[in-house]
């Protein structure tokens, strides 16, 4: 049984990561997706709605679990016993740094592989930054991301908090 990981902050879930998520849960028995705390970069959204929010826009995928962790994703990888490790690429520039982590993280635990896999071409330029800039300049996210998640950003708006 192959087990794969799917790492990230999810911060939000895009269609573009839906779509990496949906394909590669038909290449692997087992997907979980990592929600990553996000200690190398800073959040906009707390880890238990992101888990939340993953966890509702993969419901109807039987083979999926969603998981949260801090720490090395070597570490992570051994402690769920994973065999691979799926990143997005969306562009040549995403290749460089996803080399160099592939090649670190096989350093520190070469019991994984990692895989890239590149998103539909819709969802090419999709980047969680953008759609978090685009909602807080007030624009339509409605086709970006899952209804779970623009739901979740207008509440959270309307709380005042982005």
């Amino acid at each position: 049984m192959t087990k794969a990981l799917y790492p990230g902050t999810f911060d939000p879930i895009t269609n573009g990561h839906l779509d990496i998520i949906e394909r590669a849960s038909k290449l692997f028995d087992s997907l979980v997706i990592a929600i990553a705390r996000g200690v190398h970069k800073e959040t906009n959204l707390p880890l238990q709605l992101r888990k939340r929010l993953v966890e509702k826009c993969t419901t109807e995928m039987k083979n999926v679990s969603v998981e949260s962790f801090s720490g090395l994703l070597a570490e992570e990888c051994e402690r769920l016993s994973a065999d691979v490790v799926i990143r997005g690429l969306r562009a040549v520039s995403d290749f460089e740094y996803e080399m160099m982590m592939a090649l670190m993280n096989r350093k520190l635990n070469p019991g994984f592989e990692t895989i890239f896999m590149m998103p539909s071409e819709q969802h090419i330029y999709l980047h969680s930054q953008l759609v978090r800039e685009i909602f807080s300049l007030g624009g339509d996210i409605s086709c970006l991301v899952p209804e779970p998640v623009r739901k979740a950003l207008e509440q959270r708006l309307k709380r005042g908090r982005r």
